[in-house]
């Protein structure tokens, strides 16, 4: 795979968050976890930080205060959200910008039905879904642990 942002495969397929060391900086990734914590420092110039955490680990997401305004409801109420924009690096230190943000928490409630989740997800171990807890093509599966 080449090192280019443009040759790193790019949204809808959600990138589990082990891997964000991988692609360049500036490749537009998916993302999608649950909302372990929201910052809004008062330092930050209406910058809001969201950690989120899927069965392999944590992404940092970094939201500008425009795509904040834009995807308000998302960011205040969403339990599990996935997340696409460009990958920056500080260091070891890993961000995800938000240029968009969508608010999955519905598929919360499917874990306990074991409902296949995601377009084409299909039956395997765990909850319904494929090898490893979710459809690797999908952003909307979440693991057998729940967690995703």
């Amino acid at each position: 795979m080449s090192d280019h942002p443009n040759h790193w495969p790019r949204p809808p397929d959600c990138l589990p968050h082990i891997l964000l060391d991988r692609p360049p900086t500036g490749a537009e990734v998916c993302v999608a976890g649950l909302v372990m914590v929201r910052q809004r420092p008062g330092t930050a110039k209406g910058v809001i930080f969201i950690t989120l955490e899927d069965e392999t680990g944590i992404a940092n997401i970094v939201v500008w205060k425009k795509v904040y305004e834009r995807f308000r409801r998302a960011v205040i109420a969403g339990r599990l959200l996935r997340v696409t924009g460009p990958i920056q690096r500080d260091g070891q230190v890993v961000h995800v910008i938000a240029r968009k943000i969508e608010d999955m928490s519905h598929l919360l409630d499917r874990l306990a039905t074991g409902e296949p989740i995601g377009p084409d997800a299909t039956p395997g171990p765990g909850r319904g879904q494929g090898p490893g807890g979710m459809h690797p093509r999908s952003c909307d599966a979440v693991g057998p642990s729940g967690r995703r």
